[in-house]
């Protein structure tokens, strides 16, 4: 199996190279129960956080312990997640659908309504593992705009491919695309 050695600080991680699609491989980053990992990039990314935020938000489910040491570092009480279904206790839910890099349908992305209330007119800072196309965080942002706040801020760990051109975001490291020969993508 191909792999793609990435740093992040201290943190050394051998990603798996794995297909995506019939010409496009990404290396597998799971940040999902890495807490070393997620630690020491939010450690890293802390000094990019704008003077003043209200809250960090993130999309279920790999951004959640990035938000939440995010949160923590930055001395904030609690961060919101954006679910991908609607849940039983969820009040007046804000939807939208995105289709992401790495899923094979489109998926659903909710906003309990009783976050919508917190959120409105507040500052937010939206994070996120990794940005590829955008669209989950494109999706993200009109949710957290039919909710009526202002996002101060986009973060990630890694912008994939083209997303680490993009000006809008911030990121600690540029993650590139790969042929299916597990050599990197020169044209994305």
């Amino acid at each position: 199996m191909k792999t793609y050695q990435l740093t992040i600080g201290d943190q050394h991680r051998e990603l798996p190279i794995v297909q995506i699609s019939n010409d496009t491989a990404i290396a597998s980053f799971v940040l999902l129960g890495d807490d070393a990992m997620s630690y020491t990039a939010a450690k890293l990314l802390l000094p990019k956080l704008p003077s003043h935020f209200d809250y960090i938000v993130t999309v279920e489910s790999k951004g959640i312990s990035l938000a939440h040491d995010l949160t923590l570092l930055s001395n904030h009480p609690h961060s919101l997640v954006i679910r991908k279904s609607v849940k039983e206790y969820m009040r007046h839910p804000l939807e939208t659908h995105v289709n992401a890099i790495t899923t094979s349908h489109e998926q659903e992305l909710v906003l309990d309504g009783n976050d919508a209330e917190k959120l409105r007119g507040k500052q937010v800072v939206l994070v996120d593992d990794v940005i590829s196309t955008g669209d989950s965080i494109h999706a993200a942002s009109e949710l957290l705009d039919k909710a009526g706040c202002h996002i101060v801020s986009k973060m990630a760990i890694l912008a994939e491919g083209a997303a680490a051109k993009r000006n809008d975001i911030q990121f600690l490291k540029p993650l590139p695309l790969f042929n299916l020969d597990g050599t990197v993508k020169t044209n994305y």
